[in-house]
């Protein structure tokens, strides 16, 4: 095994980085796509695996807690055993989780194997991030890649609705997560032939605090999920959510204490990275629920095919693809702060006025010019927010910073849609059919721009003006 670290001058070589970039992006890419070409093929699996309204934000909550629940124990595992390693191990846990999900006959096989999946991803993410770190140098070089891993994110995301409509409604939606299989196997031979193995560190796994972190987040979202069903003065929802709090209590208190923690908390002290991460938490929570009710809402509401419904997402794919490409001028131009900030603001333009679509809507005053905003304004955010979340990171704790960002993305996404679903079923016991999806899909959308105005106001508190740049902190200050 070739144990030449990837950040050496021999590792960085022009050709070890074009390829890693390659693998690193191609590795992303089949995390992102899966979680949107699920959207587009919820309908077809609500009917044909008998899932219940509420059940069926399990399909993407399964996959979502395991990933963030893991993300920070996958990192650390990284850095422990080795980042290569890891992503190898994440690829083929990925793979073979996807198969399951293509054979699926049940609701609870699906789930379960989209929790697999999510496993999967929670070793393989941080991996590919942490990777890019090391391989790139910060600055205008690692500026470049992370905007190119970033474009990648929104992207594929986009495109992801597109295909998953097409698929689900010419073939079937089993074809969008089989298709993960060669894709799979070729990443793992190639990461095996052109990544060099990273340096190993001496230590372990903070499994208090994964245990914590994950069962905790999982009885946060469940409590939020089953309020949506059963009411907030339901005992269950209420002992979720009291649980949820007691274990997220222990791991912070964990981390403080640890002396590996798999979340160090000296990662927080600079202004820049904690408002990243937060601001990241609602952008993700606002996005997952723009993907979520609005496919919805073009099937249910509009009558849209499941082809028609992803095609209709083109809008936002075009201008998210045109816009993520010109980030690294815009960078250089505007600043990272300040481009953040007009992201979130075209993007909560669009997703307040997307909400006031209802069954008469035109689609392209009412539905493609509001995506149009949104697109940009998630090409323009991602890459500023990736950037701002490992800023001024040591080199011992990229591995945890990288683990941190994508557990601010995967929180948001799992704890976002629990909430839009709590929100969106509040006042509509009396609706059903077509009125109950539209209501649904309003209310949505506006707790959505809601997250997403909290979302600006941090980033231009602690981003936009920062009263100092982010600075490395040593691995040995603080928790």
């Amino acid at each position: 095994m070739d144990t030449q670290r990837a950040g050496s001058p021999a590792a960085a070589s022009g050709a070890n980085k074009t390829a890693t970039l390659a693998i690193i992006l191609v590795s992303y890419v089949m995390i992102v796509l899966d979680t949107s070409i699920v959207l587009t093929g919820l309908p077809k699996i609500h009917q044909g695996l008998g899932f219940t309204d509420a059940g069926l934000a399990w399909v993407q909550s399964a996959y979502t807690l395991t990933f963030g629940g893991f993300l920070l124990a996958g990192a650390r595992a990284g850095d422990i055993l080795g980042r290569r390693l890891m992503l190898i191990v994440g690829l083929a846990l990925f793979t073979f989780a996807s198969l399951a999900i293509g054979a699926a006959q049940s609701a609870a096989w699906i789930v379960g194997a989209r929790a697999v999946q999510g496993l999967g991803a929670a070793i393989l993410a941080p991996s590919t991030l942490a990777l890019l770190q090391t391989t790139f140098d910060e600055g205008r070089e690692r500026t470049r890649a992370v905007s190119y891993y970033s474009a990648v994110a929104g992207i594929a995301a986009s495109v992801g609705l597109v295909l998953g409509g097409l698929l689900a409604d010419w073939i079937s939606w089993r074809v969008g997560f089989l298709i993960n299989l060669p894709i799979g196997i070729a990443m793992i031979v190639a990461a095996r032939r052109y990544i060099a193995e990273t340096e190993r560190k001496a230590g372990r796994l903070d499994l208090v605090g994964a245990l914590t972190s994950t069962v905790g987040m999982t009885a946060l979202v469940y409590g939020f999920i089953r309020s949506a069903g059963s009411g907030w003065s339901d005992g269950i929802t209420r002992a979720s959510l009291a649980g949820a709090v007691l274990l997220l209590a222990i791991f912070v208190l964990n981390e403080w204490k640890a002396r590996q923690p798999i979340m160090p908390l000296r990662l927080f002290a600079s202004r820049e990275r904690a408002g990243a991460y937060a601001a990241r938490v609602l952008f993700l929570g606002a996005m997952i629920g723009f993907f979520f009710f609005t496919t919805q809402y073009l099937q249910g509401v509009l009558a849209y095919k499941a082809s028609l419904t992803g095609m209709a997402f083109l809008p936002m794919t075009l201008v998210n693809f045109a816009v993520a490409m010109t980030v690294p001028q815009l960078t250089r131009r505007f600043g990272n702060g300040r481009l953040l900030a007009g992201g979130l603001a075209l993007t909560l333009l669009g997703m307040a006025w997307l909400s006031r679509a209802s069954f008469g809507a035109d689609y392209w005053i009412g539905v493609a010019l509001p995506m149009v905003l949104i697109g940009a304004g998630q090409g323009m955010t991602l890459s500023p927010l990736t950037t701002s979340g490992i800023a001024g990171v040591a080199a011992e704790d990229a591995g945890a910073a990288s683990g941190v960002v994508n557990v601010a993305h995967q929180l948001g996404n799992s704890l976002g849609l629990a909430v839009l679903v709590a929100v969106a079923a509040i006042g509509a016991g009396a609706l059903d059919g077509r009125e109950l999806l539209a209501y649904r899909f309003g209310a949505a959308l506006a707790a959505g721009s809601a997250m997403l105005a909290l979302a600006l106001l941090i980033v231009l508190a602690l981003i936009a003006r920062p009263r100092k740049a982010a600075q490395p902190v040593p691995s040995g200050a603080g928790a």
